[in-house]
């Protein structure tokens, strides 16, 4: 009885690690079709009742680089990317080369690229600014201004940037959030691109390699973006003063006596606004602590200067961003993103923005 009982026990272990490693190969073999139909390889297997079709673009207020008329046009039958950012958005921004690129690239092999320029603050909604982006960064692809957000919402988007990729049938393959998986997206763009050749019975050139583009790396520990608007701030203790948001007024902010890190401080006579601060006195001021290596602000001025001070004296040309002079200034005119803080390593820093000029309003600090 020992014997048999032995016996049956090393059969039952020798069929209990068959089973475990058949489950292995299986769940293996399962996650190498979802990660293979992600971008498109086993699509033609399994069919595409999976798959959500791309929502009209509509609620849209100005159509830049195209019309109306030309954009329905130019999406049947393209591979299309839409992109949905919006200008004064750093993250956004720095996926800009990596699209204008790709847009070169694979224009002339059926790829439609689509910017969906949905607004975070009001001066967005202005085409003179979008364009002003536009002639910045090389855009020749179609821009839409979503400004009522009604694209957004089609597609049931939360975030900036968001890259969608459909097929030339209209159905959503690929979804992004945010910056980086530049070569996946490019390697999605290049075998919907080969289904599409395939599906019209076109020879196009079989693409291999990718865009070699420097990608940004940012700090693993760095400061939060910051909101100088009462109501986009709502949750967020970010705003170090005692006095505090006071929502439509204009509240006199002391100088503080200590600061927090990740926190800032204006000084002087300020308008509190739902998505941004006014200076309303003559001169005025912002303290911070942050831990970054890249710092950006979102600013407008009718004209203004900012005199840029790390840790109490004038910004060095090794910690300088790119919007500063060489007289350790930033000149603010226009609605933007300007870089202030650009070093080489993250570390933590005192930063202060020494304001004179009039019309000042500042919206969001952003780090890298």
């Amino acid at each position: 009885m020992k014997g048999e009982f032995k016996t049956a026990l090393i059969s039952g272990i020798v069929i209990a690690a068959a089973v475990g490693i058949m489950s292995i190969v299986f769940s293996t073999f399962d996650e190498e079709v979802r990660t293979n139909t992600s971008i498109g390889e086993t699509i033609d297997k399994i069919g595409k009742s999976g798959f959500k079709m791309a929502p009209e673009i509509t609620g849209i207020a100005h159509y830049l680089n195209i019309t109306p008329d030309q954009l329905e046009e130019e999406i049947e039958g393209k591979v299309v990317l839409y992109d949905i950012w919006t200008y004064s958005c750093i993250n956004c921004i720095r996926t800009l080369p990596y699209i204008t690129a790709w847009d070169d690239k694979y224009s002339d092999q059926g790829l439609l690229i689509v910017g969906i320029h949905s607004p975070e603050f009001e001066f967005e909604k202005n085409p003179d600014n979008v364009q002003m982006s536009i002639d910045k960064h090389g855009i020749s692809y179609p821009v839409v201004m979503d400004n009522d957000m009604k694209t957004w919402k089609a597609f049931e988007n939360r975030y900036w940037p968001r890259k969608y990729i459909a097929d030339h049938e209209g159905y959503i393959r690929y979804d992004h959030i945010g910056e980086g998986a530049y070569q996946e997206t490019e390697k999605v763009i290049q075998q919907l691109l080969r289904e599409r050749a395939e599906a019209m019975g076109i020879q196009v050139a079989s693409a291999t390699s990718l865009v070699n583009i420097d990608e940004f790396e940012h700090s693993l520990f760095r400061t939060p973006e910051l909101y100088f608007g009462y109501k986009f701030a709502q949750n967020r203790n970010q705003l170090g003063s005692d006095e505090g948001f006071q929502p439509e007024k204009i509240v006199v902010y002391a100088k503080p006596e200590r600061i927090d890190l990740h926190k800032f401080y204006p000084v002087g006579e300020w308008k509190n606004h739902k998505d941004g601060m006014e200076l309303i006195s003559e001169t005025g001021s912002i303290k911070l602590l942050y831990n970054a290596k890249e710092v950006n602000i979102v600013a407008d001025a009718e004209d203004a200067e900012l005199e840029i001070l790390l840790d109490g004296k004038a910004v060095l040309t090794e910690h300088a961003g790119s919007d500063v002079s060489a007289s350790g200034t930033v000149l603010v005119s226009v609605p933007n993103l300007y870089n202030v803080i650009s070093s080489e390593q993250s570390s933590t820093h005192e930063l202060e923005l020494v304001i004179k000029g009039q019309g000042f309003r500042v919206f969001t600090y952003t780090f890298g």
